[in-house]
C-alpha cells in the first residue's frame, strides 16, 4: 500500500519493541525516514 510517505520523516517514541517498534518498520518500509526513540 502507498501511503504517500517517501520523503516524509517520523519521529517514533517507545520504538524499542511492541506497537512503537512495529510503527517505526512500517513507515520505513513505506520509505519515509524515521527517528526511533525509547527509554
Amino acid at each position: 500500500m502507498d501511503l504517500g510517505l517517501s520523503e516524509k520523516t517520523a519521529l517514533v517514541f517507545g520504538a524499542g519493541g511492541g506497537l512503537g517498534g512495529a510503527i517505526a518498520r512500517s513507515l520505513a518500509a513505506e520509505g519515509a525516514r524515521v527517528a526511533v526513540a525509547d527509554i
